[in-house]
């Protein structure tokens, strides 16, 4: 399994102490927890989007390209990039931007967003949330491949001169996977591309996620695609993670944490049903407890949901030094026990975006490219065999 830090960046007090950081500072963590989680092995490091609600993560790519700056192998991604509200294009050419800055390090995670508040904000409609979605990424999906691109379509203006953006990615279209939390058509969508899913696991019991799971996995199949690509991303549940030597220590320690933002969380249709952490430990998602504890809980999800990549996100209101022993403790005590039991091809030789970039230049063989060769070759023996 790869492993995932995720930063939607909440910039919130501590529920019990009542202190919170100046928004510099805050931003400054993200850069250092970025560093580290570098230094101690992690795969990737993900800077969500939110433009409403209690977050200073209105402009990740700002804050991409500055970790981008600071950082020379662990791969970039967005969690999300709310794609529903913002222009295909200038997606296409800040993102672009920041793979070219980290020398092809860039993995978009797109998707509509949770937050409801922000689609009256760009005079946007909630009821065309979807509709902004698949349109949009079809027009980024173009765009990122393609030069001289004319386009037409409901919810911008029309591209009606061939159109290139600049600058073009690294070496080559950067994966683009899908975020889902509530609704089969997230990860419909990504079955329709053949992109993989990120699956939030993040306040539902699990099975409601297994459906979506199961949706897109058969719908990857149904269109067509080389099923060795279908890989799938977890997140780790609300609240963050905490270790301690024994699972009991760890719910005194951050269970009236845990229980107080979760008490302070009133967003409807978006509120975890575990409201103690003895629930939350025990049925939710939260990785919480012991060492032991968390590789079992990681492991019993992977039992269920298969997943390549598992994302992890720190309790941001702790003291920043607490939260790096955590980001330590978890690097060194859970990652090597559960890479050795639920090994994948997730970038690795075997994954067309493994060597990427093996070279810069759009003239260079393109991953994207190469996964549509593969997918071809599939759907042809699968015709033969049929």
């Amino acid at each position: 399994m790869k492993f995932q830090v995720l930063d939607i960046i909440p910039h919130l007090k501590n529920p019990l102490t009542g202190e919170i950081v100046s928004p510099s500072e805050r931003l400054s963590q993200v850069m250092e927890t970025a560093r580290r989680a570098e230094e101690l092995g992690f795969d990737s490091f993900s800077v969500g989007e939110r433009h409403a609600g209690e977050f200073i993560s209105s402009s990740p790519t700002t804050v991409l390209a500055a970790i981008a700056a600071v950082t020379s192998h662990i791969r970039l991604q967005s969690g999300v990039t709310v794609l529903s509200v913002l222009d295909p294009v200038r997606v296409a050419e800040d993102y672009a931007t920041i793979d070219q800055l980290s020398a092809g390090r860039l993995e978009l995670v797109i998707g509509k967003g949770n937050e409801v508040l922000q689609y009256p904000l760009f005079g946007l409609s909630l009821d065309d949330q979807w509709e902004l979605l698949a349109e949009k990424y079809g027009l980024l999906h173009r765009l990122w491949r393609e030069e001289g691109v004319t386009w037409e379509g409901r919810f911008r203006p029309a591209l009606t001169d061939p159109t290139t953006t600049t600058p073009r990615p690294f070496a080559g279209a950067p994966r683009v996977w899908h975020g889902s939390a509530t609704s089969l058509t997230s990860a419909a969508l990504a079955a329709q591309y053949g992109d993989p899913l990120f699956t939030a696991n993040a306040i539902q019991p699990r099975e409601n996620y297994k459906v979506l799971i199961d949706h897109y996995r058969e719908e990857y199949a149904r269109h067509g695609h080389d099923p060795r690509f279908a890989y799938l991303g977890s997140g780790s549940g609300a609240g963050g993670v905490f270790l301690a030597d024994t699972t009991q220590e760890a719910k005194a320690q951050f269970g009236p944490v845990y229980e107080a933002l979760t008490a302070h969380r009133n967003v409807p249709g978006n509120n975890s049903p575990y409201r103690d952490i003895d629930h939350a430990v025990a049925e939710g998602p939260a990785l919480v407890g012991s060492p032991e504890q968390v590789v079992d809980k990681i492991l019993s999800y992977h039992e269920l949901y298969g997943h390549d990549l598992q994302s992890i996100s720190l309790p941001t209101t702790l003291p920043f030094d607490q939260q790096l022993d955590l980001l330590e403790r978890f690097a060194t005590e859970v990652i090597p026990a559960v890479r050795a039991a639920a090994p994948t091809t997730l970038w690795e030789e075997a994954d067309p975006y493994g060597g990427r970039p093996a070279v810069a230049g759009a003239h260079e063989p393109d991953a994207a490219a190469r996964i549509t060769e593969l997918n071809d070759q599939h759907r042809s023996q699968h015709a033969f065999v049929s």
